[in-house]
């Protein structure tokens, strides 16, 4: 009976220095090789998000006339970002899960969101270039949301990007601006030709009160001749 207890005290006091020195024994592995923290730039350090909302978007496949289609380009998070510098907006929309970039375009002043038909959530629009694939290109997409009033809050800050755009965006300040330097040009140009005509009607007046009046002088010498 005693041995029994005594291997019984043995079995336990061995647990009990098993468990202290499992919790009491932390292991420090150096590294092999030490890797350096590595910053990843997402290039939207400098920009402003106006919207962040999640959607589907889709592209119009017309590479093959005979079986032009839409095709879906991905689901994810899209954002509208302005620019803190020259105030330019553009969408830039990411997969989910592999984070793809499957939009990146600019809103120009005159791009159009047109419904899509059949649905209220839905929009359809033409971008010039899009950067979304290796290659730039000129696409025509549409974007799909999950309710109706994410897709009015969608158009809603689109039509704002697009005010922004067109009043403080200094690329389109300076074309307003040439427009508008020109439109001034043709009609300081056109009053300088009216000014012209005007005196060249003159000048014709003048010459023929002229020539009337030598033409007068001549008639009363005759009459006095006579």
């Amino acid at each position: 009976m005693s041995e029994t207890k005594s291997l019984d005290k043995s079995l336990e006091n061995e647990r009990k220095e098993s468990e202290s020195s499992d919790t009491e024994y932390d292991p420090q592995f150096k590294p092999i090789i030490s890797l350096p923290e590595v910053e990843i730039s997402t290039n939207e350090e400098n920009e402003s998000e106006l919207l962040k909302i999640r959607a589907k978007l889709y592209r119009y496949d017309s590479s093959e006339p005979s079986s032009a289609e839409w095709k879906e380009r991905g689901t994810g998070e899209l954002k509208l970002l302005r620019h803190n510098e020259t105030h330019s907006v553009r969408v830039v929309m990411r997969r989910d899960k592999t984070l793809k970039v499957c939009a990146n375009h600019f809103i120009t002043p005159w791009m159009e969101l047109k419904p899509s038909k059949g649905s209220d959530k839905a929009f359809v629009y033409t971008v010039m270039v899009d950067f979304a694939d290796e290659k730039p290109k000129s696409e025509c997409l549409a974007i799909k949301f999950g309710t109706v009033d994410n897709a009015n809050l969608f158009k809603e800050k689109f039509e704002e990007a697009k005010k922004i755009v067109s009043t403080e965006c200094e690329l389109y300040n300076d074309q307003n601006n040439k427009e508008n330097e020109d439109v001034s040009e043709e009609h300081n140009s056109s009053l300088e030709n009216s000014v012209d005509e005007s005196k060249n009607d003159e000048s014709d007046e003048k010459e023929c009160v002229d020539l009337t009046k030598k033409i007068s002088e001549l008639d009363v010498a005759k009459a006095d001749e006579k």
